[in-house]
């Protein structure tokens, strides 16, 4: 049976936020995800570069969707608005890279991708737009993973949580985040309520 879609978003009022993730997802550098199936422990980190570009052409497949626009519940994103925080994700991750090979171990800003997802109305973005920006901004860390020498892995940094990363473990912690987030928008493509880690 489809699901019923909320397309109270479309004309303009403030959507619904949905609750918030407070879950710490860095497990997922120590086992296959349970819900994706992806995993990111057995990743070598020179794939990082072509896994992310293979993900950002799919992304693009999605945002041509009919339904790319509409919330399958009040409380679920939208495929555009997934895309618009995988957007998002790859620019903050390119950011955080730059810091961990530049600075020594340095410690991010916090980043609240709730607020960043109100306050930047990820649900009334153009999806065309949204495909261009988040297909260059794949590009940009993609090529900066693939910069990164075999010196530089073990480099650290440290999140505003405490959760410490090394160049490696960043790059598959990275990774499945954008992977997972294209099975939430498949998931819901398939009468199945996604997920938002």
């Amino acid at each position: 049976m489809p699901l019923e879609r909320d397309d109270q978003n479309a004309a303009g009022p403030t959507p619904v936020v949905p609750t918030p993730d407070d879950k710490d997802w860095t497990w997922v550098l120590e086992r296959r995800c349970p819900e994706c199936g992806f995993d990111a422990s057995s990743v070598s980190f020179e794939a990082i570069p072509s896994l992310t570009l293979e993900n950002a052409v799919q992304w693009v497949e999605v945002l041509g969707r009919e339904d790319a626009t509409s919330r399958p519940a009040p409380t679920v994103w939208s495929p555009l608005e997934y895309a618009c925080h995988v957007r998002d994700v790859f620019r903050l991750f390119d950011t955080r890279l730059g810091q961990m090979l530049v600075d020594d171990d340095p410690h991010f800003a916090n980043w609240d991708q709730d607020a960043t997802a109100a306050n930047d109305r990820y649900d009334r973005q153009d999806p065309a737009a949204v495909s261009t920006e988040l297909v260059d901004a794949a590009s940009v860390i993609s090529r900066s993973f693939a910069a990164v020498g075999a010196d530089q892995l073990e480099r650290c940094g440290c999140r505003s949580d405490g959760a410490r990363f090394t160049v490696r473990t960043f790059g598959r912690y990275f990774i499945h985040d954008p992977v997972h987030h294209l099975w939430d928008v498949r998931a819901v493509g398939s009468d199945s309520a996604g997920g938002r880690p």
